[in-house]
């Protein structure tokens, strides 16, 4: 999951992208609210993490510019403030949900998680393609009720197949969900997971889960699928 988090307190946010990075999301920051208007309208996330307070342009404009745009990316918002006007005012800009500095760590990721969710009635908690699952919340992978034991970078480039399932996806597509953007990834990098998840999730249950498209990408489909 792609998660772009605005806001200019850098410790926290230094705290926030370790905490993220940790549970498998892919993090975008930016620390002035002009800045995270461009990024937000450019690029495409799971949710963002808006604080209030912001240099250049608060959370608040920010968050109603992106609705004006036609931007419906899910929208947290973060505050020092703690007051019915200050929470109202952001929910009418547009916000879905909001969250008054202090808060727990435990509490932002549910919400993130429900917000995605939310957002797109076809992601379900649990992801499936015939007998494989995979479960966001939990970090666990199932495939004919058997545990399959995945690296970080592995349960990720899985779920954003999972995600896109039935769909042809590059290798660029798939290092821009996965990867954090600032680091320079060799397409190649992309074939050595997909091949390792095809040793762990594929071969021991005779299934062809993962196909190649060749010249453009790779797509997920039911496991009786076949290699292009």
């Amino acid at each position: 999951m792609r998660v772009l988090v605005v806001d200019d307190d850098r410790r926290l946010v230094g705290l926030l992208t370790r905490g993220l990075t940790a549970d498998g999301f892919v993090v975008d920051v930016e620390y002035d609210g002009n800045d995270g208007l461009w990024r937000a309208t450019e690029h495409r996330y799971d949710v963002i993490v808006l604080d209030v307070m912001l240099p250049g342009m608060n959370g608040y404009r920010v968050c109603a510019r992106l609705r004006a745009a036609e931007v419906w990316t899910p929208i947290l918002m973060l505050t020092a403030k703690d007051g019915e006007l200050d929470e109202a005012e952001g929910l009418d800009t547009g916000a879905d949900d909001y969250l008054t500095k202090p808060f727990s760590y435990l509490v932002l990721v549910a919400r993130l998680r429900a917000l995605a969710r939310r957002a797109a009635p076809a992601r379900p908690t649990v992801l499936r393609a015939g007998d494989l699952e995979l479960d966001p919340a939990t970090r666990a992978c199932r495939r004919s009720g058997a545990p399959v034991a995945l690296t970080a970078r592995e349960f990720a480039v899985l779920e954003f197949l999972l995600r896109r399932r039935d769909q042809v996806v590059s290798k660029a597509e798939i290092i821009a969900g996965v990867w954090d953007e600032a680091r320079d990834v060799d397409h190649n990098l992309v074939e050595v997971y997909v091949s390792s998840l095809r040793r762990k999730i594929d071969a021991p249950f005779d299934r062809r889960t993962i196909t190649t498209v060749r010249g453009i990408g790779y797509r997920l489909v039911d496991e009786d699928g076949n290699v292009d």
